[in-house]
């Protein structure tokens, strides 16, 4: 096996419009795709559900992402959740990645306090890396599929089926000699 690298979901709790009062936005699922960036293929696939503390699941968020209240109620904890990453993918030793920076930015949020940070140092920002090979313009992840030629597997804003996608996004990016980390 190559260099082992960690792509990284989230979905989190959201609402149309503003939080409701005394509610703040929380991972409830992490989906991981393990991408062995010397063999240029994509390892393993996680979903891991994650029980909200300060808020719950709305209507909206449902559709958006398809995890219902009672899915999310059934996860671990946070901080068991960050214990997992460690332990089964290594994640605070292996890079990871993820598309722009609202994961890593919604980890460090949520890690502000007594829970350590699942991660190493080496976060790579996938989305703003395929600006630069395709003209500077960011795009979501699902128009830069398009624009990679590359199907949308699963359901957008499943966070284990995007990160199945990024993972691909990923390995285009590494075919095309524009990836630069551990390749």
């Amino acid at each position: 096996m190559g260099q082992l690298l960690n792509v990284i979901d989230v979905e989190a709790t959201c609402w149309e419009g503003q939080p409701p009062p005394g509610q703040v936005n929380e991972i409830i699922e992490i989906g991981v795709c393990v991408v062995d960036l010397g063999a240029r293929e994509r390892v393993a696939r996680d979903r891991i559900m994650v029980r909200p503390a300060r808020s719950t699941v709305s209507a909206f968020c449902t559709e958006l992402t398809g995890i219902t209240a009672e899915e999310a109620a059934g996860g671990i904890s946070f901080a068991e959740a960050c214990e997992l990453l460690r332990r089964r993918h290594r994640a605070d030793s292996r890079a990871w990645a993820s598309w722009g920076d609202y994961d890593r930015k919604q980890f460090e949020r949520q890690c502000n306090g007594p829970q350590r940070y699942p991660f190493g140092s080496t976060h790579i920002n996938a989305k703003a890396l395929f600006a630069e090979g395709h003209g500077g313009r960011r795009q979501g992840m699902a128009g830069a599929l398009r624009t990679a030629g590359l199907p949308l597997e699963g359901r957008h804003h499943n966070g284990a089926d995007d990160a199945w996608n990024i993972g691909a996004l990923v390995l285009y990016l590494v075919e095309r000699g524009e990836w630069g980390y551990g390749v």
